[in-house]
């Protein structure tokens, strides 16, 4: 795959909005080359499950007869939205046709407030069915891996992460229930920050996931993801500066029990945090208690997730695919039994917080992932257990920050030794999102990563 010759497509959001605003081009212009560049290269990723071509253009246009951008901070920037959130005039697919429901007639918040940012949706991006995997495929189309092909971009926002990480677009709206935003951007090499609960609308499904899902963005540079979690939140743009000396707890130890980090993600952790301690902060090792009843917990939420999904939206469970019958059964065995409570989700949440007031630490650094991105082929054709047991094997150190509803960011690291790029996730208590990215600013200075993987 080659870019088409232009010198916006493969730029930041920061760096189009910048350039449209000056009027050095048009955000018509900067929208047909990006539609341009969709159409070559996404036969091969498939990131995108309807390209709106006119509309975005139509889009387009309007920001470009407007008077005054000087209040758009997105002005003219194509966006990607993930396939679960309603866009006006699309139906919502959430991963499959069989969980496809009607045209949407009005976007869903964090559309709005990006359109209203002078965003122009370009198209809605893939996901797994109802976004219960960290692999996005369904039985005809697998999403891949701009980095490598043969692998998945991860998921649920696997299609996002794709058109990211290939520079379809600079930025894409995901979410994360259980490592959603976070995993994809470990596998794809973006920046995907989880805010903490009630910080950015959610609306997802029923509830949300029991309230573990939130919505965000995926981009190439730390700039970019202030950028976006700004528009989300509904806030003025955030300026970053540097962090004051932080204490950072460093953890290898998996959630799930029987895993361990590979080399790869060990050593980005080891340079993660002498990165920390190069820029003047401490580090020090600190192990929060992943109890085997957390993991039960968690994994009973997942479960029912699903079922309340099914059931909200009259799915029949014979039409779904056979890992997702599996696990909608269990969900709803779990759900009607009262496994699922809000009881445990407080208490993990009032430990965490604890965990950080009681060892005096500011952030807490971990892998993103315990193993490289699967392959790409064959998973929504697959038993339950085949799934199940990858997921949690390659992805398990996303899910306790979604049960205890505090923002963790992942960020780039390098790549691996078989090319695949590598992360690091960090974690902070309540409203610490500003310092995450602030922390993450650093990173991206002290040790640039190559932003696109399609060059």
């Amino acid at each position: 795959m080659e870019y088409v010759p232009t010198t916006l497509v493969g730029a930041t959001a920061k760096q189009i909005a910048r350039a449209v605003r000056r009027g050095d081009t048009s955000a018509t212009q900067v929208v047909a080359d990006h539609l341009e560049q969709i159409a070559i290269s996404d036969p091969e990723l498939r990131a995108f499950r309807v390209v709106r071509g006119g509309e975005a253009m139509t889009e387009a246009e309007k920001v470009d007869d407007q008077d005054d951008l000087s209040n758009l901070p997105l002005a003219g920037v194509p966006v990607a939205v993930k396939e679960n959130t309603a866009v006006a005039g699309l139906p919502t697919w959430n991963g499959s046709a069989t969980a496809r429901t009607a045209v949407a007639e009005e976007d869903h918040e964090v559309v709005r407030r990006l359109r209203g940012a002078g965003a122009v949706v370009v198209g809605v991006t893939r996901m797994p069915e109802l976004g219960l995997w960290g692999v996005t495929d369904d039985e005809e189309v697998a999403t891949r891996n701009p980095w490598a092909l043969d692998h998945t971009p991860g998921g649920s926002s696997g299609g996002s992460a794709a058109a990211v990480a290939s520079g379809l677009v600079p930025m894409a709206q995901a979410n994360d229930g259980m490592g959603s935003i976070r995993i994809p951007a470990a596998c794809c090499g973006l920046v995907g920050l989880k805010p903490g609960r009630g910080v950015v609308p959610c609306d997802l499904g029923e509830d949300g996931w029991f309230g573990l899902a939130e919505n965000g963005v995926l981009t190439t540079t730390v700039g970019d993801a202030a950028l976006g979690f700004s528009v989300l939140a509904g806030r003025r743009p955030v300026k970053l500066v540097e962090p004051q000396r932080l204490r950072v707890g460093v953890s290898l130890r998996a959630p799930v029990a029987g895993v361990r980090a590979d080399e790869p993600n060990r050593q980005a952790v080891a340079t993660a945090a002498k990165l920390l301690v190069d820029a003047g902060h401490s580090t020090l090792t600190a192990e929060p208690r992943y109890t085997p009843m957390l993991g039960v917990q968690a994994m009973a939420t997942w479960f029912a997730s699903a079922w309340r999904d099914v059931d909200r939206m009259g799915l029949d469970l014979a039409e779904l695919q056979p890992r997702t019958r599996q696990h909608a059964r269990l969900g709803r065995y779990v759900h009607k039994r009262g496994w699922v409570r809000q009881e445990h989700r407080d208490a993990w949440r009032e430990r965490s917080i604890a965990f950080f007031a009681d060892r005096k630490v500011d952030v807490l650094l971990t892998p993103a992932l315990a193993g490289p991105p699967p392959l790409a082929e064959g998973w929504a054709a697959g038993n339950w257990r085949q799934s199940i047991v990858t997921n949690t094997r390659y992805a398990p150190y996303a899910a306790p920050w979604n049960f205890a509803g505090l923002p963790a960011i992942v960020v780039p690291m390098g790549v691996r030794p078989d090319g695949l790029p590598v992360g690091v996730q960090l974690v902070g208590p309540p409203d610490s999102e500003v310092q995450l990215l602030s922390l993450a600013g650093q990173f991206e200075q002290q040790n640039p990563w190559q932003r696109l993987a399609i060059v």
